[in-house]
């Protein structure tokens, strides 16, 4: 990759190449990846409908709950379409300027995914510390200047990956072992020194995943402390019984996420590779496809609202 005078240029394209050493299953494996997005697109597309049409889900707990939907939508549509080109019909390549996009777009949402939890895990300490002002407390325009707050969060600070990466030399193999655009996994390709490229991701890893998981741990903990002191065992159980929902959501999203973060940093020859990419990809469409199904078995509100438009679409019929 040089130009007439011996420098280095971007590449014009890169391969993706699917999960290594098991193309000879890749048909099979996107049989489940499928099913888990139209999972994922009914469940999310279903919830929004239902907390937008119920009257009795318009409350800030659930106006988070759409910004999880919606986010867990864009998550998994910019990576499985692209996976699933290169399971069923071999489309492996990529433009650089694509991928650079992809890219963006994948880590921009899954730092606003994080944030997201974060605000929903706040709502919970409001609701359990503080019952009596919480509807003063999370009002309309706070939930939408914290949701909004969150989204540029995650963006802004995503920008500079598409020109650190920009400005590496790709003089090697442009064969990315992957299905989609990770930033690890292109900045491995490049020839030169990825020093920053490494410290800068460690940064932003520090100001969105710990930040968050930190503000996670702190609002629990008060809420812990809060429920302990209930003397009631029934208001104990109700007030946990309205957390564990969110609790799944922050297992389902996190353990995943940190598989993938650290393996790609310090578990490189450990690890297989076609494991770390099966991890990589169900990080990004477990949270969208379970998500929905977690707060429809543990929170009461939504089984009933379920319940009421099923029974309300029957007698319609």
């Amino acid at each position: 990759m040089f130009n007439s005078n011996n420098s280095y240029v971007a590449p014009q394209s890169f391969i993706l190449n699917g999960i290594p050493g098991l193309e000879r299953v890749h048909v099979w494996i996107s049989l489940p990846l499928f099913t888990m997005y139209i999972m994922s697109l009914v469940g999310n597309l279903g919830l929004v409908y239902l907390i937008y049409h119920e009257e009795a889900l318009h409350h800030p707990m659930y106006c988070f709950l759409v910004m999880l939907s919606l986010i867990d939508l864009l998550t998994c549509t910019t990576t499985v379409p692209n996976a699933l080109c290169i399971f069923w019909f071999d489309l492996k390549k990529i433009n650089f300027n694509a991928c650079l996009v992809q890219m963006f777009f994948v880590h921009g949402l899954t730092g606003v995914e994080s944030g997201v939890l974060m605000l929903m895990a706040l709502d919970r300490y409001v609701a359990i510390c503080y019952p009596l002002r919480y509807a003063t407390i999370l009002t309309n325009p706070i939930i939408a200047k914290a949701g909004l707050a969150t989204f540029m969060r995650g963006m802004l600070l995503m920008i500079p990956f598409p020109f650190l990466v920009k400005r590496l030399p790709f003089c090697q193999d442009n064969i990315i072992s992957h299905t989609y655009c990770d930033h690890m996994s292109v900045v491995k390709l490049s020839c030169a020194s990825i020093k920053v490229n490494v410290i800068y991701g460690l940064m932003v890893a520090l100001l969105i995943g710990v930040f968050d998981i930190c503000c996670i741990s702190v609002s629990y903990t008060m809420i812990l402390r809060a429920v302990v002191s209930l003397s009631s065992s029934d208001a104990r159980q109700k007030a946990f019984s309205t957390c564990t929902a969110h609790i799944s959501a922050i297992i389902i999203t996190y353990v995943p996420a940190f598989f993938t973060f650290f393996t790609h940093r310090f578990g490189g020859h450990t690890i297989p590779p076609s494991l770390h990419i099966i991890v990589a990809n169900l990080y990004l469409l477990l949270p969208p496809t379970l998500n929905p199904i977690v707060y429809g078995v543990k929170t009461k509100q939504i089984r009933d609202s379920v319940i009421k438009f099923f029974q309300g679409q029957k007698n319609g019929s």
